[in-house]
């Protein structure tokens, strides 16, 4: 699978626990595509919502194209729908519905076909605590590897 991807969101993995992902398509305007191929895009602070049956990405910033005349008349950070099959939407809706789900954006990256796909996760957020526990559980293994390593 040759994927070239142009931006990950590495926070959502400190800051929720990834319970499924799905693969969704992103409707596009042909200045946001162009950019997104510069690799000009943020998916910082970007979430999604089921809206009315269909999936929306929000907050997620793409550049302006500086070629283009259409581009500077474009929101950067617009709200884009996403593409998935109505019974993942579905399966989705119920899911956020829960208590503590959300759906984020992991990666956005161009697929071996040319198109522009998202990564989005079903992710439930992590307490404060399980976020120190990770972080000294990495420390100790780190530790653990020096040691070995040096022996």
């Amino acid at each position: 699978m040759l994927q070239k991807i142009v931006c990950t969101n590495k926070k959502a993995y400190h800051f929720y626990n990834i319970e499924e992902t799905y693969e969704a398509g992103i409707q596009l305007l042909g200045c946001e595509v162009k950019s997104l191929r510069q690799g000009r895009a943020n998916l910082n602070d970007s979430f999604a919502r089921v809206v009315n049956g269909e999936v929306f990405l929000y907050n997620f910033h793409i550049s302006p194209y500086p070629h283009s005349r259409e581009a500077k008349n474009i929101d950067p950070t617009r709200t884009r729908k996403l593409l998935l099959k109505k019974s993942e939407i579905k399966k989705l809706a119920g899911k956020v519905q829960e208590k503590g789900y959300t759906l984020i954006p992991l990666k956005i990256y161009f697929n071996e076909r040319g198109l522009a796909k998202v990564e989005l996760a079903l992710a439930k957020g992590k307490k404060i605590y399980d976020r120190r526990e990770e972080i000294k559980r990495r420390d100790l293994e780190r530790e653990m590897k020096r040691k070995f390593k040096i022996k």
